[in-house]
């Protein structure tokens, strides 16, 4: 590991999001093994929420495939990666409060909560399996007018 993956992998043990992240793998019967670059892959996730195919806590990411798919898509394993270094630079549970305002601005503007969300721009939009509704959606309420 680089002296980077190392400091962000401690950062997340320290802000507590990566010890969230192994007992949720913990609690939901998740498979876990080691991960390149100091990433846990926890495969076999199966509660319904969130509603993805990969989630990220701290440095933990979470998988619905089984054991064995899980983290085999370096893509995918790269844009989630990206969101354990968020969780560093941004102290770890903090996080959730910033990702909520990002998706609810998203939304807002596009539609989605994706699209025009810093968090999944930065990781990578396409890499996480998003597309990308970067025009703000019509007839929202960015769209109205008062008219005198």
């Amino acid at each position: 590991m680089t002296p980077a993956q190392r400091l962000r992998q401690m950062a997340n043990v320290i802000n507590l999001s990566t010890p969230l992240g192994l007992a949720v793998a913990v609690a939901s019967r998740s498979t876990l093994s080691r991960g390149p670059r100091g990433l846990v892959i926890a495969a076999g996730y199966h509660w319904k929420l969130p509603y993805a195919g990969a989630f990220t806590l701290g440095n933990v990411i979470l998988y619905r495939a089984p054991q064995g798919m899980a983290g085999s898509d370096a893509t995918l394993l790269g844009h989630e990666e990206r969101h354990s270094t968020q969780y560093a630079y941004c102290l770890g549970l903090p996080f959730f409060a910033f990702y909520g305002v990002a998706a609810g601005w998203s939304l807002l503007r596009s539609g989605d909560p994706a699209s025009r969300n810093f968090f999944e721009r930065q990781a990578g939009l396409v890499a996480g399996g998003y597309v990308d509704n970067h025009n703000r959606r019509h007839g929202g309420p960015a769209d109205q007018r008062i008219e005198a």
